[in-house]
């Protein structure tokens, strides 16, 4: 039997370690570098197992598909880098011309001709050889632009329109575009970008509630306006169970988790794979997981998504800037979101809607953007206070030198930016405090009581009493001040 003590002791050890780790000021940033890097490389590991018999099957090398990906995660890697040099001041520079590349993207790829159409979907263009989503692109360009917008408006007299346009109606068009390739897992994923920069912008409860609501029900239509669409729902609920349509993917993706165990058959030794679960290293790839590694892989891969919950939106507490605040939570929140999805819909909880598992499934864009948007959330922690002032108080380290990372600046909330602008173009002490002061009902500020402005002079001849006392002490301090300088002479 363990001493109570004893276990209560060691228990305060661990936490005690544990809580004085995280309260170094490079914390987060080690955190997310760790993360992504743990979850990258345990991606590449399992598209490998994944992928092989599916390209042998279609006469392709068994590596092909683990060679494209690790190109793209090399590419995902420099974008990375590329993210840590970029100042918040530059991307919030970049935000609007991101959004319109973005927007006119999602429109290009509708064309026929431009677009390439594949599997009934038109959704990539073909450069050189390499396909490009531009889907993917959006999800970049609409948390950066996003944020921006309402970083820029956070302001005690905001309405509401401030911030619902022109968020909403880009985000809408955007969403409109993408269903129409057709594409609804990641119009899911746009939505849950725009939740997340309303909700954490400081929307009222009801009226998020109210947006929510009419996201959900445009959902529900999309949901049914297409006939796969619609089975794949009445698959959920059990009102259609043929176990070689619509509910065949589902139902293969639970017997590999089922045969997977506690601890699972080994690495590369799904049976499921060879050619009974369709897109094994894509979309189902968390039921390779579970065949292969069991319930303790599965458990470890959610841990990592819990830990990169975690440290996202302790990045967006406590960074300074509203623009980095809102970016890090919504960008917490689309890729833990993806991970639930993809979770929910392989352990037949969710029906199928073809979002990726984060990092982990294989894909081109995906993946490449996806470590982009990790490395401006790594420039986030970058530039949390504590860090700034390690940062700048220390020498660079070996990373920051061969990464030629710039020192970052400190960040000041936007209110105080916001005044000193203000106090800046008041000269006058009245104009200043109607800067600061101005009701916001549109109402005159109040003013200064002219007493308060009167002039040395005028306040003296007003309290005739104390001139006597400072006529004779500026005839005792007149000596003084010239003795000095005689005997400087």
């Amino acid at each position: 039997m363990p001493d109570p003590a004893l276990a209560a002791s060691a228990r305060a050890v661990v936490k005690g370690g544990v809580g004085a780790w995280l309260s170094r000021p490079l914390a987060s940033y080690h955190l997310v570098i760790t993360i992504t890097a743990l979850l990258s490389v345990f991606g590449l590991i399992m598209v490998l197992s994944a992928s092989a018999p599916e390209a042998v099957a279609h006469g392709e090398d068994p590596y092909s598909k683990f060679w494209q990906q690790l190109m793209y995660v090399v590419l995902g890697v420099m974008l990375f880098a590329l993210a840590l040099r970029v100042s918040p001041r530059m991307l919030r520079t970049l935000a609007f011309p991101c959004m319109v590349v973005a927007v006119v993207s999602l429109a290009l790829v509708l064309v026929p001709g431009v677009g390439v159409k594949i599997m009934g979907a038109r959704r990539w263009f073909e450069v050189a050889g390499v396909s490009v989503q531009p889907s993917e692109l959006a999800k970049l360009a609409l948390a950066v632009w996003g944020a921006h917008v309402l970083a820029s408006r956070r302001r005690e007299t905001a309405v509401l329109r401030d911030y619902l346009v022109p968020l909403i109606p880009v985000s809408t068009v955007m969403c409109v575009l993408i269903v129409l390739e057709p594409n609804l897992s990641t119009a899911v994923s746009l939505a849950l970008i725009v939740a997340a920069l309303l909700w954490y912008s400081g929307l009222s409860l009801k009226v998020f509630a109210s947006v929510a609501v009419v996201g959900v029900v445009a959902a529900a239509v999309l949901a049914v306006s297409a006939s796969y669409r619609a089975a794949r729902v009445l698959t959920l609920f059990g009102k259609s169970a043929d176990p070689l349509g619509s509910d065949y993917q589902p139902r293969q993706a639970r017997l590999s988790l089922a045969a997977g165990e506690w601890f699972g058959k080994g690495l590369g030794q799904s049976r499921q794979k060879y050619q009974y679960v369709p897109n094994a290293h894509n979309d189902f790839i968390f039921a390779i997981i579970g065949e292969e590694l069991g319930l303790i892989g599965c458990l470890l891969v959610l841990s990592l998504f819990g830990a990169f919950a975690y440290v996202g939106l302790r990045i967006a507490q406590r960074s300074l800037d509203p623009f980095l605040r809102l970016y890090a939570a919504s960008v917490t929140t689309l890729l833990l979101g993806q991970m639930l999805i993809n979770v929910g819909y392989v352990t037949g909880l969710l029906p199928v809607t073809g979002v990726q598992l984060p990092l982990v499934s294989a894909g081109g864009s995906s993946i490449a953007v996806t470590l982009l948007m990790l490395g401006i959330l790594a420039n986030a922690a970058r530039h949390e206070p504590d860090a700034v002032s390690a940062l700048r108080a220390a020498p660079p380290g070996r990373v920051s030198r061969f990464l030629r990372l710039p020192l970052p600046e400190p960040v000041r909330p936007y209110q105080a930016r916001l005044l000193r602008g203000q106090g800046a173009r008041a000269q006058s002490p009245a104009r200043g405090r109607g800067a600061a002061e101005r009701p916001s009902g549109g109402g005159a500020a109040p003013r200064r009581p002219r007493a308060k402005r009167q002039s040395p002079q005028a306040a003296r001849d007003a309290d005739p009493a104390r001139q006597p006392r400072r006529a004779s002490a500026a005839r005792a301090s007149a000596p003084q001040s010239r003795r000095p300088r005689s005997s400087g002479r």
